[in-house]
């Protein structure tokens, strides 16, 4: 990685001097300072006229408006509840659960049960799982250079394997998180346009081009930083700040009675003893429609995820997805004699495939650097490099019409 971001140095500073001129001589006619009088309301939350009218626009007044709504039904919601029960002298559920009196023990006794008790739980079961997947939702949508940043905590999260091990490095995982929000919010603020000072990455001595500044998600006058981005990154705070409390509450006794406990099984255990170990029934008799739909997900969700291993490897042809059709193929070689083997065994096959998962998410997100700013290089001395990375600009907003005319 060290070596591809050195070359693309050496071969950014050999780009003729002609074409950086070309685009600095471009950029005033996009930005803001040098196409109109700049006006100071803009930038103190948007207030601004539209011709003749006193108040703001009508966009700009439908979103505030929008949010004073949700605050004040949410308060209104909250004020309604605290006087009902106060007014019939009841207690606030413990847990904030939907439907009352759903505990662990109902989650077996049917399928109406268990999709009541997962409305309860579900984030309290599976809200790791969704936080890893919307980490993944955030790289993929934004393939910058936060983006990086958060393969990078990400990797750094799943390397500590266990929930134990993760819950205690989840703290700095939520204020890293948290942190990089507040920083690109005031990224996408930048400097008041009135002081009519550019920033120093637009100065002829420094050869940024815009296409570098959007990935890299600087500040510009001549192309902002897309805030929508910063979406994905609330998203994520959010399931990441719930999660945080999850595991807080994971170790209190009243969460263990009424949702169960998360704790892992053991690694050493043998498959074909776990059944001794379960407090539930057979389901494979199919007693219920519950027992159903638990065959159809656990017997038949391991060849799903080999159908979406062998379409990840199909649908393009590069070196990364060689490595998702070995795996297919080495788990469709055992079948479901894997299943059988120790949960340890088991276990360090499919953490490998989630290694490699993560590697190649890391991969994709820093040679996006290349196939979003440096493709022209790559198109003029290295076309081999783009045909085996399969690389390729996925977020639009990048000048690559040049490149790509059929754009």
């Amino acid at each position: 990685l060290q070596n591809f971001f050195f070359f693309v140095f050496l071969e950014f500073m050999q780009v003729n001097d002609s074409d950086t001129q070309s685009r600095q001589t471009s950029i005033p006619s996009r930005s803001v300072l040098y196409r109109a009088p700049v006006d100071p309301a803009v930038w103190f939350g948007g207030l601004k006229k539209c011709g003749d009218s006193i108040l703001p626009c009508l966009q700009v007044r439908t979103n505030h408006l929008l949010a004073l709504g949700l605050l004040a039904l949410e308060v209104t919601v909250h004020r309604h509840q605290l006087h009902y029960r106060l007014l019939h002298q009841l207690k606030p559920p413990t847990t904030g659960e939907l439907f009352k009196g759903m505990m662990r023990l109902h989650l077996d006794e049917g399928l109406a049960n268990c999709i009541k008790y997962f409305f309860n739980y579900f984030f309290y079961k599976f809200g790791l799982e969704l936080c890893f997947v919307v980490a993944v939702n955030l790289i993929g949508q934004r393939m910058d250079f936060y983006a990086l940043l958060h393969t990078f905590m990400l990797t750094a999260v799943l390397c500590r394997r266990t929930r134990k091990s993760i819950a205690e490095v989840w703290p700095t995982y939520c204020c890293s998180t948290s942190s990089l929000l507040a920083f690109q919010y005031l990224l996408s603020i930048g400097i008041p346009p009135a002081f009519c000072t550019d920033y120093p990455w637009r100065t002829p001595g420094l050869p940024f081009s815009s296409n570098l500044i959007k990935w890299l998600f600087l500040p510009d006058f001549a192309m902002p930083p897309n805030s929508s981005f910063l979406i994905y990154d609330f998203l994520l705070l959010l399931c990441v700040s719930l999660q945080w409390q999850v595991f807080e509450d994971e170790n209190t006794a009243v969460f263990r009675i009424l949702a169960g406990d998360n704790t892992e099984i053991s690694r050493s255990l043998d498959t074909r003893d776990l059944s001794q170990y379960s407090p539930v029934h057979n389901f494979l008799h199919c007693r219920s429609y519950l027992d159903m739909a638990k065959v159809s997900i656990f017997g038949y969700f391991f060849w799903l995820v080999l159908c979406l291993l062998f379409i990840t490897g199909t649908t393009r042809i590069n070196i990364f997805c060689m490595g998702y059709l070995m795996s297919c193929f080495y788990f469709m070689l055992f079948g479901g004699t894997l299943l059988l083997k120790p949960v340890q065994h088991v276990l360090k096959r499919w953490d490998l495939l989630i290694a490699y998962t993560t590697l190649v998410i890391t991969m994709k997100n820093a040679l996006s650097l290349g196939a979003c700013v440096y493709m022209d290089i790559f198109l003029k001395k290295g076309c081999w490099i783009i045909q085996m990375l399969s690389m390729f600009c996925t977020v639009p907003g990048y000048e690559l019409r040049k490149l790509y005319p059929d754009l």
